[in-house]
Formats: structure tokens, sequence, C-alpha cells
């Protein structure tokens, strides 16, 4: 079933699109520069209602690299950023985000993975 956007009121004016479901962001940063992810917190930050959830997932660490290969050996050029989680929750907090849990996944020391969980302040 596709998302619904909220009806209209104070925290969600005529002409915007406002979830207070939440919004899932799992792995959709890793291939956005670091100097564009404040802009795209933003955005999140606009389309939910206050109170509204926001769960990311994203890879761990802090280095970028260049994928020349996707999966199942497909070419590809795209840069893969990994990012601290810390760094992250800053980000989230500027854009106007509480920040309620950091978790750090390590099922494979080569590739981990953080999870935030924050909450639009009004």
């Amino acid at each position: 079933m596709p998302a619904r956007p909220a009806p209209e009121s104070a925290e969600c004016p005529q002409g915007r699109i406002c979830f207070s479901a939440g919004l899932l962001a799992w792995k959709s940063l890793i291939h956005i520069p670091d100097d564009e992810v404040p802009a795209v917190f933003e955005h999140f930050h606009r389309a939910l209602r206050p109170g509204g959830p926001l769960q990311l997932m994203f890879h761990a660490g802090d280095e970028s690299r260049l994928k020349t290969e996707g999966y199942a050996g497909h070419p590809m050029r795209a840069h893969v950023h990994r990012r601290r989680p810390d760094q992250v929750a800053t980000w989230l907090r500027e854009a106007g985000f509480m920040v309620e849990a950091q978790i750090l996944l390590v099922p494979d020391e080569n590739r981990p993975q953080a999870v935030l969980f924050a909450r639009r302040l009004p």
C-alpha cells in the first residue's frame, strides 16, 4: 500500500506532503557526498510532522571509495561513503531532530553498519 500523506493541519500546510508515520532510510545516503547530507536531512525534516520518527541505516566508518563493480560483476562508477555515527547524529540535530538511539552493528568487521533513531522536533 502506498504511503498516505497526513491531512492538512497547522504542522502540514496545504501544498506540502507531510508524513506522520515516519521515514525509513536504510542505506539511502551511501552515495550522497558529505556536504550534501545536511540538505537531505532538512528535506526529511520538512516531510515529517513534529514528533515523526526517522530511522537511518548506513555504512559506518570514515572513508569514501569509488566503486567500479556492482553486484554480479556489473560495471558501475559510484562513490560509497562510510560515516561516523556521531557525525550523522550531529547533522540530524542541526536539521531539527532529536536523536533517540544509536546502534553499531558489526556482523562482519569489514562492513560495520550503524542505525540511528531520531524524531522530528517542532
